[in-house]
């Protein structure tokens, strides 16, 4: 699924296109918002790609979307 994820502030958030939805990442399984599992604040899972620390945002991956209601 393409989730784009930007900063505010200091706080990650995630854009969900394909159902019109923006919410905040509130859990990072592995500290960083690549390569692990991250949770949205409306309780959505998504494994992330693996990319750099570094990688300029916002950007728009392929995300799997391991839970939550459509």
């Amino acid at each position: 699924m393409k989730v784009t994820i930007r900063m505010v502030g200091d706080i990650y958030e995630a854009y969900v296109p394909k159902k019109d939805l923006e919410e905040k990442v509130v859990a990072m399984d592995n500290g960083q918002i690549w390569g692990g599992i991250v949770t949205l604040s409306n309780g959505w899972k998504f494994q992330m790609p693996e990319l750099p620390a570094d990688t300029r945002l916002p950007i728009t991956v392929d995300a799997r979307k391991l839970s939550g209601e459509d």
